[in-house]
């Protein structure tokens, strides 16, 4: 089940769910629009490699926008923080994102119990689209826990994306064994 505006309304009141900076303008019948940070990244190399820790740089959008290219992934970031207590979080792009034919996630769009922190967005796009710090970009949907949650994400020893941040995180997929 996903949670109505209501009940969204219900669970921050209750504190199991936490979004900062909070705005009810931005609450749908069953989402909570969140905005583009002001920080976007690139990795550093041309061709990434699974074992290995790939870096990135940092930028900031200018005032002005920044144009966004095809065949290029763009690592950004939400203004909102985030915490979600008791429910699973999705990250899915408005439909007015897409329709400038921008994806914010390859594939990791679901949070996990716990989840702590903004949320890095795998943005990439079908042709050149200029974005702005700010901009509607994503809508968060919570759907209910059937059972109980042994350990959350945030008092997970082996999470890799605890770490509080404003700026997009890149891959940790080095930190696995394989």
């Amino acid at each position: 089940m996903i949670l109505s505006d209501k009940r969204i309304l219900e669970e921050i009141e209750k504190g199991t769910i936490i979004i900062s900076p909070y705005d009810r303008k931005y609450l749908g019948t069953n989402s909570y629009d969140v905005h583009l940070g002001k920080y976007l990244a690139t990795y550093k190399d041309r061709i990434l490699d699974a074992r290995k820790h790939n870096e990135i740089e940092h930028f900031e959008i200018p005032e002005e926008g920044y144009v966004l290219q095809p065949g290029t992934l763009y690592l950004g970031v939400t203004q909102e923080y985030t915490e979600t207590h008791a429910h699973v979080p999705f990250l899915e792009g408005k439909s007015s994102t897409g329709r400038l034919g921008i994806d914010i996630h390859a594939t990791a769009g679901k949070g996990d119990v716990g989840f702590c922190n903004t949320w890095t967005l795998e943005i990439s796009c079908a042709q050149p689209v200029r974005v702005y710090a700010g901009m509607p970009i994503g809508q968060l949907i919570y759907f209910v826990v059937e059972g109980e949650v042994e350990t959350m994400y945030n008092k997970k020893g082996n999470a890799k994306y605890n770490g509080r941040t404003i700026r997009p995180v890149e891959s940790m997929m080095w930190r696995n064994d394989f």
